[in-house]
C-alpha cells in the first residue's frame, strides 16, 4: 500500500530514491518510485522508512528541481520551492543586509537546524543585529553550500530537538551530498535584470570517480559573480548645499540616484566547493568524510549621503555636516565590504559490533568574516580621514562528535522494534575582534567657520566620532567566548500493528553556560484508515539555547534618530547580556527557548493523485529578542545615560541587549495536491498545488525588570512586537506545471505571496502592502545526450511590491523594505549543461 506524504513544501519537485541518481537525471518515470524514496532525516536505526509512510512530513527536493532556476544560492532556490519559506528584500541594517535572513513558517531560521550529510551545520557568524525581519538571529548560511554538489535535501516540517537537539523546533533542513560514483557534468548560466543591472555569471561542476573496492569520491564547484542591479530609489532634488538660498551651479551634472542600496545592493563572488567520499574497509566497515569549503567576496551599497542640508522632499538630512567637501564634495556612496571563509570537514566510521550497528564520526566547522568599508570616512578624523577601513572580523566555530547505536528486537509487533540510542559533544565559540582605530575613534576634528556653504552652515561642529556609513569594532566590543555540551537520546520505532507505527524519543542536553540542563520528547504515529487513506501526527517539547553571539556580541554604533523633521546622530551601545552595564539596566543570563509542537495531518492517494493537509501549533516561551533602545529622549533619555556612565559606559546617548522577553504561538496548515499525467501524443504533465498559512500570536510580554520599573521606559515596543507577527506574508501559494516530450521540457509556477505590514511605533504610520502574484518559467531543450540548453525569467512579468508611503531623503523606500519577491523586478536567463 503507497500512502503519499505531504509534499507542502514544495511544488512540482523531484522526489528521487537514496541512490540519488545523477545530478541532471530527471524525475522518477512514476509515482511508484518516489512513493519509494528512502529518507534518512527523523528516521534512525536499520528501520529507514520511506517518504510514503513517514509519520511526519519530511519532503525530499531532487537536483533537477534546484537547478530549474535562475535564482543563486540555496536561500533563493528553497524559498522559490518552499511555500513556507520566505526572506525580505532588505530585512535592516547591518550585515543583514548583505546576508539576507530566513524565516520558515513565520519563524526565524534560528529556529531550523541544517545537517549536512546527517551531521550539524555550524552558524554564521554574522549576527543580524540590525535586522528589523528575524532580528538577532545567527542561523546557518546555506547560500555557502555549492548547489552543484546537492544529491537531494530533505525537509522535516516537525519540531525533532529530541532526536537532534538545539535548532529543531520548526523542523530540520539535511542536505545531502551527492554520491554519484562516476561521471561528471558542468553548467554555466548567464542573466541580469529586466531593468539593467544585476548580471550573473556562474558557472558549477560536478565529478564523480571510484575509490578503492566499492567506494566513491564525489566533487563539486560553483563559481558565480553576481552584481548590485539598478536602484530602484528616486532622485534627489539636492545634492549640493544651497548657496545663497539657491541651487548649486554643479547640480546639472551631478548624479542624483543617491540610494544605491535599495533594492539588490550587493555585488556578490563566490566560489563554493565540496567533495563526499566512502571507502569499504571490511565487510560491515566503511569510513566516510565529506567537506565543505566556501569564499564570499561582498560588496554592498549600504549608507548614501549627501552634502545637502536637505534631502529629498526638502527634509533635512542630519548627516550632512559629516559629508566633509573636502573629501566628498557632492556626498558618497559607501561600501559595506565582506570576506569570509567558511568550511566545514566531517570523517566517520559505520561498522557492526554484533548485532548492532554503529557509527562514530566528528566534524568541524568555521565561519570567519573580515569586515570593511570603502568609500567612506570617519569625519572627526577631519580631511586627512582615510576612505577604506578594516573594521574587525567575527569567527563562530563548532566541533562536534558523535556516537550512534541501533539494533532491531522482535519482541512480537507487526515489525520489529527499532532500538536507537547515542551520546554526543559540542564545543562552540563566537569571537569579534577589534578592528583598525580610525574606524571607532574620535579625532577631535572641529568644522571651521569660513566663507564657503559647508562653513557657514556647519562651522565651529563637531563630527560624530567613527565611521558614518558603518560601525568599527573597538577593543571595548571585543569578545571571545565559548561553552561545551553533552547529549544523550534514546529513540525507539515499531509498527505495533500492521498499518499503524508508533515512535518515541527523548534527550538530555547539558551546557556549561547559563543554558544549563534541557530535556525534549517526542511521540508520532501514522495509522492507515483505508487502502490510499492515512493519519499521522504527533507532538514534541523542543528547545533553542541562545546562541554564543547572543549572549556575548557588543557594538557601539552611529545611529540616525528622527526628531521633527531633522535626523539627528546619536551613538548607541549594544551591550553584551552578561556585561555590569546591561545586568544595571535589568539583563538576566539569557536561558533557552522552550516549545510544544502539535501537528496532525491526512494523506491520500489514488493512483495519479495525491492530496495532503498538515496542520501545527507551535508554542515557544522565553523568546529572545531585543529590546528597544534604551536612553532615547522617549525612552528612559539621561537617567539611562546615568546608569549607564556609573558601569562605565560613556558617550553613549541609549543602549539595548537581548532578553527573553515574550512567549509566542504560531498556527498553520500546509495543503497539496500533486497530479501526474502521462499521454502518448502531448507529453508527461505533473501538476501541482501547494498552500502554506500560519500566524504567530504574541501570548505575553515580561514587565520591566525591576531596575527600571521607576522610569518611563518601553522595553518591546509595537513597532518590534508587530514585526513578529505581521511584517512576512501569511500565506503563500505555489501552483506548478512541469511538462516533458521527447527532449523538450517546460516548467511554468506561479507565486502569490499574502499581504504584509510595515508596522511603526505609531499606528498611522504603518504601511500595508496587498498580496502579489510572481511567475516564473524556463524552456529546456536536450539538444544532445550530452548537451542541454535552458532559458527563463524569475519574476516573468516584472512584477513590483505596491507604491506606498513616504520616500525618505536618499530617494529610497517608496516600495517599503521588506518585499519577499524582491525589489528590482524581472530577471531573465540561460544555461548551457554538459554531462561526460
Amino acid at each position: 500500500m503507497k500512502i503519499a506524504l505531504s509534499v507542502a513544501l514544495f511544488a512540482g519537485t523531484s522526489v528521487l530514491p537514496f541512490a540519488a541518481a545523477h545530478a541532471d537525471e530527471a524525475a522518477p518515470a512514476d509515482a511508484a518510485e518516489a512513493d519509494n524514496a528512502i529518507i534518512v532525516t527523523g528516521a534512525r536505526g536499520h528501520t529507514q522508512r520511506s517518504v510514503a509512510d513517514s509519520p511526519v512530513p519530511v519532503d525530499v527536493i531532487g537536483p533537477a528541481e534546484l537547478k530549474s532556476t535562475g535564482r543563486t544560492g540555496l536561500k533563493e532556490i528553497l524559498g522559490n520551492i518552499i511555500p513556507s519559506l520566505t526572506m525580505p528584500a532588505l530585512g535592516g541594517g547591518g550585515t543583514s543586509a548583505s546576508v539576507r535572513p530566513i524565516a520558515i513558517r513565520g519563524l526565524s531560521g534560528d529556529y531550523v537546524l541544517v545537517l549536512v550529510n546527517g551531521k550539524r551545520r555550524h552558524t554564521t557568524s554574522l549576527i543580524n543585529n540590525l535586522s528589523r525581519v528575524s532580528g538577532g538571529s545567527t542561523p546557518v548560511d546555506i547560500d555557502l553550500i555549492a548547489t552543484s554538489g546537492v544529491g537531494r535535501i530533505e525537509v522535516l516540517r516537525d519540531g525533532a530537538a529530541a532526536q537532534y537537539g538545539s535548532d529543531a523546533i520548526s523542523g530540520v533542513i539535511n542536505i545531502i551530498l551527492d554520491n554519484t560514483a562516476q561521471g561528471g557534468d558542468v553548467s554555466i548560466t548567464g542573466g541580469q535584470q529586466y531593468k539593467g543591472g544585476g548580471e550573473l555569471y556562474q558557472v558549477a561542476g560536478s565529478y564523480g570517480a571510484g575509490l578503492g573496492d566499492g567506494g566513491f569520491v564525489r566533487l563539486a564547484v560553483e563559481a558565480k559573480y553576481h552584481d548590485r542591479a539598478r536602484s530602484v530609489a528616486e532622485e534627489i532634488p539636492y545634492v549640493y548645499p544651497l548657496v545663497n538660498g539657491q541651487p548649486d551651479p554643479r547640480e546639472a551634472s551631478a548624479d542624483h540616484l543617491l540610494a544605491g542600496g535599495y533594492g539588490r545592493s550587493n555585488r556578490d563572488k563566490i566560489v563554493n566547493t565540496s567533495y563526499n567520499a566512502e571507502l569499504p574497509v571490511g565487510d560491515d566497515t566503511t569510513l566516510y568524510s565529506f567537506s565543505t569549503l566556501s569564499y564570499r567576496n561582498i560588496a554592498d551599497a549600504r549608507g548614501a549621503y549627501t552634502a545637502a542640508a536637505t534631502g529629498y522632499g526638502g527634509q533635512a538630512t542630519g548627516s550632512a555636516s559629516s559629508v566633509l567637501p573636502q573629501i566628498y564634495p557632492a556626498g558618497f556612496q559607501a561600501y559595506r565590504r565582506i570576506w569570509e571563509w567558511d568550511w566545514q570537514a566531517a570523517v566517520g566510521l559505520r561498522t557492526k559490533l554484533g548485532e548492532w550497528a554503529l557509527d562514530v564520526s566528528t566534524s568541524y566547522g568555521r565561519d570567519a568574516v573580515k569586515l570593511g568599508a570603502e568609500n567612506a570616512l570617519n569625519p572627526s578624523l577631519g580631511p586627512t580621514s582615510p576612505t577604506s577601513f578594516f573594521m574587525g572580523r567575527q569567527k563562530q566555530d563548532l566541533w562536534v562528535n558523535n556516537v550512534d547505536v541501533s539494533r532491531e528486537f522482535d519482541v512480537g509487533f507487526a515489525k520489529p522494534l527499532n532500538v536507537a540510542f547515542g551520546v554526543e559533544h559540542r564545543w562552540e565559540r563566537f569571537q569579534n575582534i577589534a578592528g583598525e582605530p580610525d574606524s571607532y575613534r574620535d579625532g577631535g576634528y572641529v568644522i571651521p567657520v569660513d566663507g564657503t556653504p559647508f562653513g557657514q552652515l556647519y562651522g565651529g561642529r563637531s563630527p560624530s566620532p567613527g565611521l558614518v556609513s558603518f560601525t568599527g569594532t573597538s577593543p571595548a566590543d571585543e569578545t571571545s567566548i565559548s561553552r561545551n555540551n553533552v547529549a544523550a537520546y534514546l529513540d525507539l520505532a515499531a509498527d505495533v500493528t500492521k498499518g499503524w507505527f508508533i515512535g518515541l524519543a527523548g534527550r538530555f542536553e547539558h551546557y556549561s553556560d547559563s543554558a544549563g540542563n534541557t530535556f525534549a520528547a517526542k511521540a508520532s504515529t501514522r495509522l492507515e484508515l483505508a487502502p490510499g487513506l492515512a493519519l499521522r501526527g504527533g507532538v514534541n517539547t523542543g528547545f533553542r539555547a541562545p546562541s554564543l553571539a547572543q549572549t556575548g556580541f557588543s557594538t557601539t554604533q552611529n545611529t540616525v534618530t528622527i526628531i521633527g523633521n531633522d535626523r539627528v546622530n546619536t551613538i548607541s551601545k549594544f551591550l553584551p547580556v552578561n556585561s555590569v552595564a546591561a545586568q544595571a539596566l535589568g539583563a538576566k543570563p539569557l536561558k533557552p527557548e522552550k516549545s510544544l509542537n502539535f501537528t496532525g495531518g491526512l494523506t491520500y492517494e489514488n493512483g495519479p493523485l495525491r492530496l495532503t493537509v498538515d496542520a501545527y501549533q507551535i508554542s515557544i516561551d522565553d523568546r529572545i529578542v531585543k529590546t528597544e533602545f534604551l536612553g532615547t529622549a522617549s525612552n528612559g533619555g539621561a537617567a539611562i545615560a546615568a546608569i549607564l556612565q556609573a558601569n562605565g559606559v560613556d558617550d553613549v546617548d541609549s543602549a539595548q541587549f537581548f532578553t527573553n522577553a515574550i512567549d509566542t504561538r504560531t498556527r498553520g496548515i500546509d495543503v497539496v495536491g500533486e497530479y501526474s499525467l502521462d499521454t502518448d501524443s502531448l507529453g508527461t504533465f505533473r501538476l501541482s498545488a501547494a498552500y502554506s498559512y500560519n500566524r504567530t500570536k504574541i501570548q505575553k510580554v515580561i514587565d520591566n525588570p525591576a531596575e527600571l520599573s521607576s522610569l518611563n521606559v518601553t522595553l518591546f515596543g509595537r513597532q518590534a512586537q508587530r514585526d513578529l507577527v505581521v511584517a512576512l506574508p501569511r500565506s503563500k501559494v505555489v501552483l506548478t506545471t512541469n511538462w516533458s516530450s521527447g527532449p523538450v521540457r517546460a516548467l511554468v509556477r506561479a507565486t502569490r505571496f499574502g499581504g504584509y505590514t510595515e508596522s511603526s511605533n505609531v499606528a498611522a504610520s504603518d504601511r500595508t502592502f496587498g498580496a502579489k502574484w510572481i511567475a516564473d518559467a524556463e524552456v529546456g531543450y536536450q539538444l544532445t545526450p550530452a548537451l542541454d540548453l535552458a532559458v527563463g525569467a524569475n519574476n516573468l512579468f516584472d512584477a513590483h511590491p505596491d507604491r506606498n508611503g513616504l520616500i525618505a531623503w536618499d530617494g529610497s523606500g517608496a516600495y517599503g523594505s521588506f518585499a519577499p519577491f524582491g525589489l528590482n523586478g524581472g530577471f531573465y536567463y540561460a544555461r548551457v549543461g554538459f554531462k561526460f
